[in-house]
């Protein structure tokens, strides 16, 4: 009997685990997009991760999340909403304070930032890590409980502290450029579902013998 994939469109893939939520089936914003199998878990309610975990989101900037990412609890994503002016004697957002402080609004919008914020495929976010605004996160990355990004993340690295700083590279550049080719995350379900012990334990050689295509 054929193996039955798991199911990417249900919001708790472990009944049993209600801390746990696919985010792709739950999020609603325009201005989130999650991949398949990305996962939230938190012991105190995962499915508020658009407003608990995603901060100061008034766009247009994106939050865009690859696939198969693990987020741990208390994971946050600090958007440019968070700016204040910095060019003045004052950093006070007075605006929006009201009153006829409010006619002066245009002093807070359109504050310069740094675009949409992108995580890659396979990512894996420890404990109360924080992602400042506009960061990009390479594929394979790992961010350690704690971290705070400030800056962008290279493939298969490993960073942490405040600010995260790169620790290591989880491969060397030649074995990095063969898993960013065989990106496993973009197999067919059913494929990948036959050879998860490769794809979870296996050398990158095993994993180029097993590649859709390959005999």
């Amino acid at each position: 009997m054929p193996a039955v994939p798991a199911d990417p469109t249900v919001v708790h893939p472990m009944p049993e685990q209600p801390r746990v939520v696919l985010l792709k089936p739950l999020v609603t914003s325009p201005l989130i997009e999650v991949g398949e199998f990305s996962y939230y878990d938190d012991p105190d309610d995962p499915t508020a991760f658009e407003t608990r975990n995603v901060l100061y989101h008034y766009g247009p900037e994106k939050l865009v999340i690859g696939k198969f990412c693990a987020l741990g609890e208390g994971v946050r994503f600090v958007m440019n909403g968070a700016n204040h002016r910095m060019d003045g004697p004052s950093t006070f957002p007075f605006p929006i304070m009201g009153g006829s402080w409010a006619e002066h609004f245009e002093l807070i919008t359109g504050l310069p930032g740094r675009g949409d914020t992108v995580v890659g495929n396979d990512v894996w976010f420890g404990y109360r890590a924080m992602v400042m605004p506009g960061v990009r996160i390479g594929h394979g990355a790992v961010i350690a409980s704690g971290s705070v990004v400030v800056d962008d993340v290279p493939d298969y690295g490993i960073v942490g502290g405040n600010p995260a700083r790169l620790i290591r590279r989880r491969f060397d550049d030649a074995d990095i450029a063969r898993l960013l080719a065989l990106a496993w995350w973009d197999w067919p379900v059913e494929h990948l579902t036959e050879h998860l012990p490769t794809v979870m334990s296996g050398s990158v050689d095993a994993l180029e013998a097993v590649a859709p295509g390959k005999k």
